[in-house]
């Protein structure tokens, strides 16, 4: 999503006069949300492994409840079983996942800096969605994921960082309007701005998700993705990530 930095300021602004002329009604679609809204595991199944034949290929994964595989049983149906099969026909691929439910941007910025991160040729992450459904400010979230991204270019030695588009909740069927608009806005904004930031940073890509959410498609809480399209999502990423390296 190409948006100038003019656009990106009159979407702040329309965005935040919005907001607090909804407030309430948004603040009560919030509470309701939060006291029904169906909570589901993280998948099941291992975190690491090595799978696969041909060159190696260390890769780590890191992000929120997507990335933790919330939507899918296991972890052999969730992106990082997918992304590793994928992979793993042309690639002997040693994996990492680190990921859990509700982690946003200075949170994992915070765990990663008192883990021992393995090594990485590739970094994928997955983060940004809980940083808009928060309310943080778009500059901060910025220089965050900015400071991640370096973090991890230095602890692990990557290459190649992959930072997944933040989903479209304007298309969450779990969201009522006005709160879905809101947030899908800001959901957009944000991710606009991202892209920008990355756009000439050198060994980074911005991976866009698949280009129609079908409900029918996600999980039943009608938040998080379903086996269909975590196979979807990492087909993709395994696309790029295997078209920027080493050929076999």
């Amino acid at each position: 999503m190409a948006t100038s930095p003019k656009s990106l300021r009159r979407m702040i602004l329309l965005d935040a006069c919005a907001t607090i002329v909804l407030s309430p009604v948004l603040l009560f679609q919030a509470f309701r949300l939060r006291k029904r809204a169906l909570r589901l595991p993280e998948a099941e199944g291992p975190r690491s492994g090595c799978t696969g034949k041909g060159p190696a290929l260390n890769l780590l994964i890191v992000g929120d409840s997507s990335a933790a595989g919330v939507g899918a049983q296991t972890q052999n149906d969730a992106l990082a079983g997918k992304l590793t099969a994928r992979l793993g026909r042309d690639r002997t691929v040693q994996w990492h996942l680190i990921a859990a439910t509700g982690a946003t941007t200075p949170g994992t910025l915070a765990r990663l800096r008192s883990t021992a991160l393995p090594p990485a040729d590739v970094v994928v992450l997955v983060l940004g969605v809980n940083d808009v459904t928060r309310g943080r400010a778009q500059f901060a979230w910025l220089r965050c994921h900015s400071t991640l991204r370096a973090l991890l270019r230095c602890e692990t030695g990557a290459r190649h960082l992959y930072i997944c588009q933040i989903p479209p909740l304007g298309d969450f069927p779990l969201l009522p309007n006005p709160l879905r608009w809101i947030l899908g806005r800001r959901a957009l904004r944000f991710d606009a701005a991202l892209a920008r930031a990355l756009r000439d940073e050198p060994g980074t890509t911005h991976v866009m998700l698949p280009d129609k959410l079908d409900p029918a498609d996600m999980a039943i809480d009608g938040f998080h993705p379903g086996p269909v399209i975590y196979a979807s999502w990492s087909n993709e990423m395994a696309r790029q990530i295997l078209s920027d390296g080493p050929k076999s």
